[in-house]
């Protein structure tokens, strides 16, 4: 039986149906034998464009095999996800989590 999250809008696949997710498979063949020299080499700017701060936390994506395309595939499945609609319902009080 495949489970469908709803959403106002539509039904979503289940997650490794999405297109994205595939498309991040695929994308993780091709990365996974990038080694880490090889990407700081061809991206001098990776250890400061990868990492983030805020609110005391810090964040450092640059040690590991991602790349400019890893980030746009995974907004991609976020946006698919219906993230924004969740996050929105989160913040409208909605009840968001079945469990509750």
């Amino acid at each position: 039986m495949t489970t469908y999250v709803k959403t106002k809008k539509a039904r979503i696949p289940p997650l490794t149906r999405r297109k994205a997710w595939k498309a991040l498979e695929a994308h993780y063949r091709e990365v996974r034998q990038l080694h880490l020299r090889k990407l700081f080499a061809d991206d001098p700017d990776r250890g400061e464009r990868l990492t983030v701060e805020a609110v005391g936390i810090y964040l450092d994506y640059s040690k590991n095999r991602i790349t400019d395309e890893t980030l746009r595939l995974l907004i991609e499945l976020a946006e698919q996800s219906g993230l924004r609609e969740r996050i929105d319902a989160m913040f409208d009080g909605e009840r968001i989590n079945v469990t509750e």
